[in-house]
C-alpha cells in the first residue's frame, strides 16, 4: 500500500470539496429547472362573480379569468361562459363554443333557445341539440358556489366530435 503524500491528500480533499459544492448547487438547480415541467398542469377553479348575477332559467354570458400554471409560467386568459340557475338553485354553465365547428352561439330570449349562426344548430336550455349539424349537446362545465360567489372549472373541448374530448 502506498503512502499518501501531502500533495495527493490536498488534491483529493479539494476534489471532494468541489464535488460537494457542485452537488449543493446542482440539486436546487435541477429542482427549479426540471421538476416543474414534470408536474401535472393544475386546473384551478375560476371565479365567475356574484351568484346574484345568475338568474333562474335566463342564461347570461359571463367573463371568466382563467389562470393556468404550467411549469414555472403562469398565464391569465379571459374566456366567457353561459350560466343560469335552475329553479332548484343548481347553477348550470356551458362552454361558449358550439360543438359543431367551434363558432360562438347566442341565447335567444324570444325563442328560449341557444342559436348558432354559423350552421343553424339549435340547443334547448339544458344544452340538448334540437336542430342542425351539431354532433353533441353543449359542453357543460363543472360549477361550485362558495358563499355568494360562483366558480367554474373552465375547460375547452374539440369541436365536431360526437363525444366530449378535452383539448
Amino acid at each position: 500500500m502506498s503512502e499518501m503524500t501531502r500533495r495527493s491528500f490536498f488534491g483529493k480533499t479539494i476534489a471532494a470539496i468541489m464535488g460537494l459544492i457542485g452537488l449543493g448547487l446542482g440539486i436546487p438547480l435541477f429542482g427549479y429547472a426540471v421538476l416543474p415541467t414534470l408536474r401535472k398542469r393544475e386546473e384551478p377553479w375560476s371565479e365567475v362573480g356574484p351568484l346574484n348575477l345568475v338568474e333562474i332559467n335566463r342564461p347570461k354570458e359571463m367573463d371568466v379569468v382563467r389562470s393556468l400554471s404550467s411549469g414555472w409560467m403562469k398565464t391569465n386568459t379571459v374566456r366567457s361562459i353561459w350560466a343560469y340557475k335552475r329553479p332548484d338553485g343548481a347553477v348550470v354553465a356551458f362552454s361558449p363554443i358550439c360543438t359543431h365547428l367551434g363558432c360562438g352561439y347566442r341565447w335567444s330570449e324570444g325563442d328560449q333557445k341557444f342559436l348558432c349562426p354559423c350552421h343553424n344548430s339549435v340547443f334547448d336550455l339544458d344544452g340538448r341539440v334540437l336542430a342542425g349539424p351539431a354532433p353533441r349537446p353543449l359542453d357543460a362545465l363543472p360549477t361550485k358556489v362558495e358563499g355568494d360567489r360562483l366558480f367554474v372549472l373552465y375547460q375547452e373541448f374539440k369541436a365536431g366530435l360526437s363525444k366530449k374530448e378535452e383539448i
